[in-house]
């Protein structure tokens, strides 16, 4: 038992709420949320110490699995270890339902988006969305589009970076479209978790992980192109330089996939083909988890040498399945989150569920000159996000002074987006 007697009351005991903004845990300095008491009282039964050394016993795993993440290195140019937060964050499933609701909205209107994009283009001829801002766009893929496409879906697998504001609604503040990173990293939190509170996992019926991944094997089984009952399956990943290439190693053993870079793959005879001490084996589908840009340097980037020449015919053909298709991380740069309720309208009937944070394109003269009037209130980021090459540039945008960045935009417009600055929730 612990030493330390622990109340619900005086658990985070030092720890006031922030004001202005939504407190995840707390309502007030003393008073928990209906959900948070759930766990709270967990943590209160088991005592202080036992609760200590669940903890670290759970930080010794992620030590041992060698789990980390290598977006951000150590002087010492090492990977920085994944971080398991003691307190994990808890949302209700009357909630949870709603917003997986609006997510699924929103994942259907990003996939519908993609296949006018790189089909008919309708939207452009309409005038729902500027010409400019699609063909300006290095994420577009020339080399993709076409009026009949293989496959009518692009958008396998979606994420979104969620925020809530501080009336407690969520807000969407940006689309991961390219690859959903962060499945690895939830699978292994939820894992070390459920092991820290068994009890409270039983007791209160928390959501399974698990009906997801099985979902998610289905969908790229399904991608096979003649309709094989046990397609072969690989992950391409980016290989260890890759912010996310524990996760990928992590995903292709978990769900028992080929972990592969570009140079284990070659096409022959407009077929993908996996290269083995024994030969050459066809492959069926590939879960991809590198840059669309970067999978083919006969017809997307020239200077890439991760990818697979010639994997653009082969999909075009529909002579491989690819999740998510090629060109899908066109839609996760901020200046399309602009257009997104215009969008909804015109493709679904619909009013977002889910509100995007309040963006402009400064390619359009009308919101150009709001984003120049209110420059102090606003955070100015690139228009056109490509993984992996813009990070400097925000944040040699966040440091500039009002004068240069203003020139900075006005010498080209169409190359910056701006977002409202959003007050985020806080947790203990």
């Amino acid at each position: 038992m612990s030493t330390s007697p622990l109340s619900v009351n005086n658990i985070f005991q030092g720890y006031t709420p922030p004001g202005g903004v939504f407190d995840e845990y707390m309502l007030d300095a003393t008073q928990p949320r209906p959900q948070s008491k759930l766990f709270l009282d967990t943590v209160v039964r088991i005592g202080r110490d036992d609760f200590e050394h669940r903890w670290q016993q759970a930080q010794r795993t992620v030590q041992a699995n060698e789990f980390a993440y290598s977006g951000y290195v150590t002087r010492e140019d090492k990977p920085r270890p994944w971080e398991l937060d003691a307190i994990p964050f808890l949302i209700s499933a009357e909630e949870w339902n709603s917003v997986s609701t609006a997510l699924e909205q929103r994942a259907r209107l990003l996939n519908l988006i993609l296949q006018d994009l790189y089909g008919k283009q309708s939207l452009l001829k309409q005038g729902i969305l500027p010409p400019d801002l699609v063909f300006s766009h290095p994420g577009f893929l020339r080399a993709y589009q076409r009026e009949q496409l293989p496959n009518d879906c692009f958008l396998h697998f979606y994420a979104a970076d969620l925020a809530r504001a501080p009336d407690g609604r969520w807000w969407v503040l940006a689309d991961r479209t390219e690859a959903a990173s962060g499945i690895g990293f939830a699978l292994e939190n939820r894992i070390l978790t459920s092991r820290m509170f068994p009890d409270l996992f039983q007791k209160y019926h928390v959501e399974r992980l698990a009906p997801f991944f099985i979902a998610a094997q289905e969908t790229l089984r399904r991608l096979a192109p003649q309709g094989q009952e046990n397609p072969r399956v690989v992950l391409l990943s980016h290989g260890p330089t890759s912010p996310n290439y524990f996760e990928d190693a992590y995903l292709a053993r978990y769900l028992g996939y080929t972990l592969v870079e570009g140079g284990d793959l070659a096409v022959r005879k407009n077929q993908v083909m996996l290269k083995t001490l024994g030969g050459l084996i066809p492959v069926d589908v590939i879960f991809r988890r590198q840059n669309s840009s970067e999978c083919d340097p006969l017809e997307l980037d020239a200077s890439s040498h991760l990818g697979v020449s010639g994997l653009t015919h082969v999909a075009r053909a529909g002579q491989v399945g690819i999740a998510n298709a090629l060109g899908s991380g066109l839609l996760e740069s901020a200046a399309f989150m602009a257009f997104m309720p215009r969008l909804s309208q015109s493709l679904l009937g619909e009013d977002l569920l889910l509100p995007g944070v309040a963006s402009w394109w400064c390619g359009l003269p009308d919101q150009l000159n709001y984003v120049l009037k209110n420059l102090e209130k606003l955070t100015i980021q690139p228009a056109f996000r490509v993984r992996g090459k813009d990070v400097p540039t925000l944040d040699s945008l966040s440091a500039m002074s009002p004068k240069k960045l203003t020139e900075l935009i006005k010498a080209n417009p169409r190359q910056f987006a701006a977002q409202e600055k959003v007050m985020r929730s806080s947790v203990p």
